[in-house]
């Protein structure tokens, strides 16, 4: 006689090690080590790059329609996963959360950050992947982390292997560190950061 299975695993399970997050029907709230705002082609390649790197990251843009093309495309098959509100983007997010932005400077960037900074915690982390220093002036008063990065490359570098410059809040690094040396040009194997 076989013993039933129990078809729900316990909490202390690992998150399911799937090729394809997305299929699986367990998971409705995959776990995300960081989350990218911007769909653009340049958030779009760092995303396929980070993914490449082994991270689950969620993707999010304020026209919805541009996930799920994204998700559909360029993204299928990876364990890319999507964000259909900001809310729920945050909810599949690893604590703390890594929230990076790649909108265009100025009055976007204020936007994201005044609809953002509600839904984290202290010690979650933006990044703001323009470079604009809107982010690190805005954000630090509300959270106690924020970073700063720079990139001086376009599509394929972003792909494959941008020249980093992080900044910002020296307490955000060692959560963001694994990312970013991960997907860092090299030269000699080590990350250009």
């Amino acid at each position: 006689m076989s013993t039933p299975r129990n078809p729900i695993p316990p909490k202390h399970f690992a998150p399911l090690q799937s090729t394809d997050v997305k299929s699986c029907p367990r998971m409705s709230k995959p776990t995300a080590d960081i989350a990218l705002i911007g769909l653009a082609v340049m958030g779009q390649n760092i995303i396929l790059n980070m993914n490449d790197h082994g991270f689950v990251v969620c993707a999010y843009n304020r026209t919805v329609a541009k996930v799920d093309q994204f998700l559909a495309n360029e993204a299928k098959g990876t364990n890319i996963i999507g964000g259909k509100s900001l809310e729920d983007m945050v909810s599949k997010l690893k604590k703390p959360r890594r929230v990076m932005m790649l909108v265009k400077a100025g009055s976007a960037v204020d936007d994201f950050i005044d609809k953002i900074a509600p839904l984290l915690d202290q010690g979650d982390i933006i990044i703001d992947g323009g470079n604009s220093d809107v982010a690190a002036r805005r954000w630090q008063p509300r959270v106690s982390i924020s970073s700063g990065v720079g990139s001086a490359e376009e599509r394929d570098g972003a792909r494959y292997g941008p020249s980093l410059m992080p900044g910002g809040a020296p307490e955000a690094w060692p959560h963001i560190k694994p990312i970013f040396q991960g997907i860092a040009a090299k030269a000699n194997g080590e990350p250009l950061l």
